[in-house]
């Protein structure tokens, strides 16, 4: 073979080398980029779709994790049945955010209530509000009428308890028939399977409107009545009524063959109270089975100003971990 046509075939092999080398670095290098990729996948996975974390970006386990929290003193008011939630919460906040400086602030007129606080709130005499029911369409569209937007951030669920005279023989209530109570068609206690003794309902102010009901401003008001009158009745949230010793809570059912107790079983003697008294039953409201309840709310004020950024934190505190301890404590059904 001459000279020539050795560097020929040197020339060509070393072409078809370098070749081969080339693909093997590129095929090295995409093996290991994705492998990075992955990795780096498995560390950061994508948010799940359809998940909504109300408590923002992340769910901090204690009320000091919580992060962005607002210096200043906010004022804050509304439902009585929040006082429970409020009383165990808000020393806890004040201990590990001392800048968060809370103010309860009571109506100049009339009991707290949802709807004081939210008329508060409109009125700019509240940072922000605690409700035990929605915001109504009148509520939105005032707040738009004075340039901002309200809010509704759930934190908890309390569940409703009906309570009458300890006197009273009856095994339960229906829904259908709390509701014709209220509403005046049934007026004696035989119809729904009791004594021949006329019913006399107490109400709240903020919703109760028929001629036959006794409005009451406060639950110790109505609480009394019902108890000096052995045909009275009331209801609010279970945690205010279950434990009390004047009156005795009724098992309420969707239908009269399937009525459920608000109380932990065996209930109680109201004679052994206040030494023991009836406690919550969490469960049956967590599950729904118990067919009466509703959500508690942090009512915002979304104007973009520190009002907003108070009432979000507010809500941030409850739904940590450590503030949802607080809530069951308290008597309600937490969220997480």
């Amino acid at each position: 073979m001459s000279a020539k046509k050795e560097t020929t075939t040197l020339i060509i092999a070393l072409v078809i080398a370098l070749g081969l080398m080339g693909a093997s670095v590129w095929w090295l290098r995409e093996e290991l980029d994705g492998a990075r990729r992955l990795l780096t996948d498995s560390e950061n996975p994508p948010p799940s779709e359809g998940i909504v974390n109300p408590g923002g970006d992340s769910n901090p386990e204690t009320l000091a994790e919580v992060q962005n929290v607002p210096r200043g003193l906010f004022s804050h008011g509304g439902s009585s049945t929040w006082v429970s939630i409020r009383v165990a919460v808000d020393p806890a906040i004040q201990t590990v955010w001392p800048q968060f400086q809370l103010r309860y602030t009571d109506p100049v007129r009339g009991a707290p209530s949802s709807g004081t606080g939210i008329e508060m709130l409109l009125d700019n005499q509240l940072t922000f509000a605690m409700s035990a029911r929605p915001i109504s369409d009148a509520e939105y569209q005032k707040a738009r009428d004075r340039g901002f937007t309200l809010k509704e951030i759930p934190v908890a669920i309390d569940g409703i308890a009906i309570v009458v005279h300890p006197s009273l023989d009856i095994p339960g209530i229906t829904m259908d028939q709390f509701d014709a109570i209220y509403a005046g068609k049934i007026t004696n206690w035989n119809q729904v399977g009791g004594p021949d003794l006329r019913i006399q309902p107490y109400g709240k102010i903020d919703r109760d409107s028929h001629p036959s009901v006794i409005l009451t401003s406060t639950t110790t008001e109505a609480l009394r009545g019902v108890g000096s009158n052995p045909g009275g009745i009331y209801w609010a949230s279970a945690p205010l009524l279950v434990s009390q010793c004047m009156v005795k809570p009724l098992a309420v059912g969707r239908t009269s063959n399937n009525f459920v107790a608000p109380y932990k079983l065996p209930f109680v003697p109201l004679s052994e109270c206040p030494q023991r008294r009836n406690e919550v039953n969490l469960d049956v409201f967590r599950s729904g089975e118990y067919p009466w309840s509703r959500r508690l709310v942090v009512v915002v004020k979304e104007n973009g100003q520190i009002d907003q950024q108070a009432g979000e934190t507010y809500a941030k505190f409850l739904l940590t971990e450590q503030g949802q301890d607080l809530i069951r404590k308290a008597g309600f059904v937490s969220l997480r």
